[in-house]
């Protein structure tokens, strides 16, 4: 075995979109799975780009978000990315991570932008080629299938299952109807006497902070007795 073989390429994360919903990618998955296997460069390197025009398409369409045919890869997909929420919004408000989602978005736009170049200039069916012509190897063909893959991945991952928001840290002040339940059952407050002072605390306020999975529970079950 030499250098430039490779074991039989397939583009496992494209073909999970595939699966999972996108099914009118499957055969341009496996037009560009024969053509890397049959070592023909061009060929990838067409197939690359109709492969993310569709998904790209596909995200638009089913997010409602409209599009024109002529546009080109890189116009669809940065309307594409910016249709999708890349990261959890917690993470978004984070200033230093919000730039380093700008640095991600752009060079996957650059990535996107030289897929494209290497498809005008050593693409299968752009222009026609003269007698002197030297295309790309197939290592060139499989760095840029891998690339499509990974892309498709993600952006039909990050279009079909959102990111789940965490929950909610339980806080005191959002739970008043139960505060005042927990109040009229032991008194409206919790006296204690320390060097002549006397401190006062609502019971509900000290079954939170002292026990706040009791709290929790016990909230969760008032809840569910009080169904309408």
């Amino acid at each position: 075995m030499n250098n430039r073989d490779f074991t039989k390429f397939v583009m496992y994360g494209a073909r999970e979109a595939s699966e999972s919903g996108f099914t009118h990618i499957h055969e341009q998955i496996e037009a560009l799975e024969d053509a890397l296997n049959k070592a023909n460069p061009g060929l990838v390197f067409d197939l690359a780009r109709t492969l993310l025009e569709s998904v790209c398409k596909a995200i638009l369409s089913e997010r409602g978000i409209p599009y024109e045919e002529k546009w080109e890869l890189p116009k669809l997909f940065k309307t594409s990315l910016d249709a999708l929420q890349l990261v959890p919004s917690h993470v978004i408000r984070e200033e230093k991570a919000n730039e380093s989602i700008r640095k991600l978005n752009g060079s996957l736009q650059t990535v996107v932008q030289s897929i494209v170049e290497l498809r005008n200039t050593y693409g299968f069916a752009s222009h026609g080629k003269g007698p002197d012509f030297q295309g790309l190897d197939k290592v060139h063909a499989v760095i840029v299938a891998r690339t499509v893959d990974t892309i498709v991945h993600f952006l039909f991952t990050v279009h079909r299952f959102p990111f789940s928001e965490p929950e909610k840290p339980l806080e005191y002040e959002d739970n008043s109807v139960f505060n005042e339940y927990v109040d009229e059952e032991n008194g409206e407050y919790v006296r204690i006497n320390v060097l002549g002072d006397i401190l006062e605390y609502r019971p509900s306020e000290v079954l939170f902070y002292l026990d706040p999975r009791a709290y929790e529970s016990y909230l969760q079950a008032f809840i569910e007795l009080n169904k309408e």
